[in-house]
């Protein structure tokens, strides 16, 4: 949609990956299985602690704050993979933290007052904390790269942290259908190539050809016959030759 209202270039790499990256995720959200039936606050803290989820979100800060830190800095304005990254991966978890307060708020409006619970608190900073995170570099991301290239690949990076996440979260994919469970693999694959794909495309545009890179236009004062010719813009085959042809008109006169 922005090459036709942004009026942005995507080469035919690009439209192909976008259409891998809208087919995967289309097959991912029908056949993705439902969360668990959650009713208190204390369920999903529960869940929460529990030692997998606990890693995955120490894998996801470490691995984001090396990002941050190491390689946003050299490679954030040339690999839209860089901030990408940093927004699929905190999203993940600001959807468990809003899902999570989410909850108490509902069971808050029903009577049941879930704000005396020290663990809201924690699921809102949390929540606030990968929200300005997220939206922190997916505007820079948007600044840097075409909205078709960072639109495509964070919907799909962010909905496959997502579901990874909700997978550990759960403990499981929730469903024994094997249709789903291949369908959900199907579109994994389809995303990945997706992926690479748009990556491609945006390296082959933003790698101008180098055909006809010898004649090298620059400014540079020129000595004629005639007087001194600054500032003429023309190739450095023709200087040389000027030079030549000056230093020729000079010889006689010298030696006359």
């Amino acid at each position: 949609m922005g090459s036709y209202f942004l009026k942005e270039e995507v080469n035919v790499l690009g439209k192909l990956g976008c259409a891998a990256c809208l087919l995967g995720s289309v097959l991912l959200v029908l056949h993705a299985p439902g969360d668990k039936d959650i009713q208190t606050i204390d369920e999903i803290l529960d869940l929460a602690i529990q030692p997998f989820f606990l890693i995955y979100c120490a894998c996801v800060t470490m691995i984001a704050s090396y990002v941050i830190w190491k390689i946003a800095p050299t490679q954030g304005r040339t690999n839209p993979l860089v901030y990408i990254s940093i927004c699929s991966s905190v999203g993940s978890i600001s959807v468990m933290s809003v899902k999570a307060f989410g909850i108490a708020v509902k069971l808050t409006a029903g009577g049941d007052n879930q704000f005396t619970h020290p663990s809201t608190y924690v699921f809102l900073s949390v929540l606030v904390i990968t929200t300005l995170t997220q939206m922190n570099y997916l505007n820079k991301a948007m600044g840097q790269f075409p909205a078709s290239l960072v639109n495509a690949m964070y919907y799909v990076g962010f909905t496959t942290c997502t579901l990874s996440a909700s997978i550990i979260f759960y403990q499981g994919l929730n469903t024994s259908n094997w249709t789903s469970i291949l369908s959900m693999i199907c579109g994994f694959l389809l995303n990945f190539t997706g992926i690479s794909l748009l990556t491609l495309s945006k390296t082959a545009t933003s790698s101008p050809s180098t055909k006809g890179s010898t004649r090298v236009a620059c400014m540079y004062p020129i000595d004629a016959p005639q007087g001194q010719y600054e500032h003429v813009r023309t190739s450095s085959v023709e200087i040389e030759h000027a030079r030549g042809r000056t230093g020729s008109g000079t010889q006689p006169g010298a030696a006359s």
